[in-house]
């Protein structure tokens, strides 16, 4: 079986994501799973970033350049994408069984432990955690032998009338080797926003340096159903 991500632009990419989450909110579906991977180039980064000083002549720059900046609901820092990225998207809402403390830190789990799984069955080094000079770097990470492979972030919503809560987890993970436009785009905007951090390209890796002809999106799709089907009995 040959599974293939959506190919779409970046902005397609996000608004697809909304959509799935709208869905669930509604009851329309009772989870949703989605693999897009950018036809365009773009560096997507939080709403909130848009009130930093140099904002405006950074998106100038970078539009120049080739990595157009295009604003996102979910937090973190800026992140490239593109046709070197497939995005993974799970939405589901939250099992009763589960309370408010913890639902963050499941959802994330919900999301990196599968990808870790199948990153161990290929014999590769999987770990979940921070890992300095990464973009966008956060406790949940999805590395691949000491290096960033892909970064996640989430959205949550009252759904289903505002009974229950339901959230989009999201990750960004490298198919294709192309750090160093990536993080010379990271850095740029960080330069023309006066912001401290600077990223590194050996910082990252794609999953391909390692496992060139992996099987990802069907072996995903199996270790994704099996999450479902666990929420669902919840």
């Amino acid at each position: 079986m040959t599974i293939n991500a959506v190919a779409v632009t970046v902005e397609a990419g996000l608004h697809a994501e909304q959509e799935l989450l709208s869905a669930v909110c509604k009851g329309e579906q009772a989870f949703g799973l989605l693999f897009w991977q950018p036809t365009d180039r773009a560096l997507v980064m939080p709403r909130r970033m848009s009130r930093l000083d140099g904002f405006e002549a950074a998106c100038a720059e970078l539009a120049i350049a080739g990595w157009p900046v295009l604003l996102r609901e979910t937090g973190g820092e800026p992140v490239p994408q593109s046709p070197a990225v497939i995005n993974v998207a799970l939405v589901y809402v939250a099992p009763h069984s589960e309370g408010d403390q913890n639902r963050i830190e499941n959802a994330y789990l919900r999301l990196c432990e599968p990808l870790c799984e199948v990153l161990s069955e290929w014999g590769g080094m999987a770990s979940v955690g921070e890992i300095e000079g990464a973009f966008c770097d956060g406790r949940y990470n999805v590395n691949l032998n000491g290096r960033k492979l892909v970064g996640t972030a989430q959205r949550w919503r009252q759904g289903l009338g505002g009974k229950r809560p339901v959230v989009l987890v999201h990750g960004a993970l490298l198919l294709d080797n192309e750090r160093e436009s990536m993080v010379a785009a990271v850095n740029r905007f960080n330069e023309c926003c006066n912001l401290e951090q600077r990223c590194l390209a050996h910082s990252h890796i794609a999953l391909h340096e390692v496992v060139p002809e992996a099987p990802l999106l069907e072996r995903l799709t199996q270790a994704y159903g099996e999450v479902i089907k666990g929420i669902a009995r919840d």
